[in-house]
């Protein structure tokens, strides 16, 4: 019998063993939502107001190249953006691992993904970050509606979903230039971030609503500015409600009320639902999050409640897959590296032995193929591909990262708790004795163990890593990123930054 410890880390959390102080029952789980946000405290990543500079800095770089031919201001900034934004992602790693009310983490991975962005230049690798700082981690505890706004409205946003380049057929500025809307940001805000697909709107509420936020742009020194001389004139209607006025303030009016349209609930508890508990949840449970966010206007601490409160979220029986990303935190965790010792690595080896395999088991982490971000399923993960390459990662890597490797056994309770079955405990037994590698695979579900996978598998430091050539050989991290002390060892031969 799974025990309840092992579902908060498991099912709401990412995974054993939980860190000190980590809260257990509903009630302190959404409590700590209400707290400061530590974990962003202690690894910060950059905001929008810091990311801003570095993406003038790639602009002006692009703009000497194309006037001189130099390509050396815009190699250096460009790099410089790299960095910035390989310091959000592994501080998102950092967080993951550390924070005591894991059940944010969860819910920040969860919120990133319903608004996803990727970047799609190198002047735009710091926006992706920028937005999860500015509008995810700040509202996740919030009215959805605040949080709709401030994740449509978010440069990042505006800029993956083309709406900077959507201008009103009737404006001053669209009569000369003869230069028409762009409907994706109106249609990914209605289909996937607010009422869902097949709720009951028209092709027409999309045009209207795509009418109606005409005039928003970025400017690369300031972010959001609002261009009158590109916003459609007249009144919009949209789901038969009629929105007029000047600047942002009719666009923030109708994203609010689609926040509170019964539609949206249903669709937010429903993939929370999906997200937490099972590919296909309990209706009883979805009805009970859609009612808990209807009767308090969208108030998510009321969504979370009523689903930690729902006796569906206790089953004893795990029905998820992890995604590679969860996986691999999960993997961290129970190897013992922790935040420091993640923030300690360089950007090109965190790539080689981190995201290069997340990318391999189907997750290129942060660059989802399109606006609907990643797949729930567990089909969608569990592929011979995507199975084999955690084997071959739990088979390989995590001598690299700590040194002795626990014994087998252990490592399955640890990583798994009351979920580890005998069974597995004995192969794993077994296989120690019989002198065979053993490595971990996460699997979230199935009503077993299904984590850990055993084998003698080879190093093979020749694979290719996707860029067509063979990688040199990483250096091993050697205990320090379970929080030793003095220099790490985990940076690539010939860099020291």
């Amino acid at each position: 019998m799974i025990d309840h410890m092992t579902l908060v880390a498991i099912r709401f959390g990412h995974g054993l063993p939980l860190p000190d102080g980590a809260p257990t029952s509903p009630q302190e789980m959404l409590k700590a939502l209400s707290k400061p946000d530590e974990a962003a405290r202690r690894f910060p990543a950059a905001t929008l107001k810091e990311a801003l500079p570095q993406r003038v800095a790639v602009l002006q770089g692009l703009k000497i190249r194309r006037k001189t031919g130099d390509k050396t201001p815009f190699m250096v900034a460009a790099q410089d953006a790299r960095d910035v934004a390989d310091i959000s992602v592994r501080s998102g790693f950092a967080r993951a691992l550390d924070a005591p009310d894991g059940f944010r983490e969860r819910l920040v991975t969860f919120w990133s993904d319903h608004f996803t962005t990727r970047a799609r230049t190198t002047a735009d690798v710091v926006l992706p970050g920028a937005m999860i700082e500015d509008a995810i981690r700040p509202n996740i505890a919030g009215r959805f509606g605040d949080l709709l706004v401030a994740a449509t409205l978010h440069p990042a946003m505006l800029i993956y979903l083309d709406q900077v380049a959507s201008v009103g057929p009737l404006s001053p500025f669209g009569q000369r230039r003869g230069r028409g809307l762009n409907e994706n940001l109106a249609r990914e805000v209605m289909e996937l971030h607010s009422l869902g697909v097949g709720a009951g709107y028209a092709q027409d509420d999309v045009r209207q609503m795509a009418e109606l936020l005409t005039g928003l742009g970025v400017n690369a020194r300031k972010g959001l500015v609002f261009l009158p001389e590109q916003a459609e004139p007249g009144t919009e209607t949209v789901l038969g409600r009629s929105y007029q006025g000047k600047g942002v303030a009719p666009i923030r009016a109708a994203l609010q009320d689609l926040a509170l349209r019964p539609e949206t609930a249903r669709h937010i508890a429903w993939k929370l639902a999906v997200h937490f508990i099972s590919d296909t949840p309990d209706e009883a449970l979805v009805a009970a999050m859609t009612r808990a966010y209807a009767d308090s206007g969208g108030a998510l601490l009321a969504v979370y409640a009523a689903m930690l409160d729902h006796p569906t979220a206790w089953v004893p029986t795990l029905q998820k897959v992890r995604q590679p990303y969860d996986f691999m935190v999960a993997a961290l965790r129970s190897l013992g590296v922790n935040g420091a010792g993640i923030m300690r690595f360089d950007r090109r080896s965190f790539a080689r032995l981190i995201l290069r395999d997340m990318a391999l088991m189907g997750q290129k982490w942060r660059q989802p193929s399109g606006p609907d971000g990643w797949a729930e399923a567990g089909d969608h993960w569990i592929t011979p591909q995507g199975l084999a390459s955690r084997i071959r990662w739990a088979m390989e890597v995590p001598g690299r990262l700590v040194t002795p490797l626990p014994d087998p056994a252990e490592m399955a309770r640890r990583a798994l708790g009351s979920a580890a079955e005998v069974s597995l405990i004995r192969a794993a037994t077994e296989g120690r004795q019989h002198g065979t590698a053993t490595g971990f695979a996460g699997v979230r579900g199935g009503g077993g163990s299904g984590g850990l996978f055993g084998g003698g598998l080879p190093l093979d430091d020749n694979r290719d890593d996707g860029t067509g050539q063979r990688p040199r050989r990483e250096p091993s991290c050697r205990g320090d990123l379970a929080g030793g002390n003095g220099r790490s060892r985990c940076r690539a031969p010939g860099r020291d930054r």
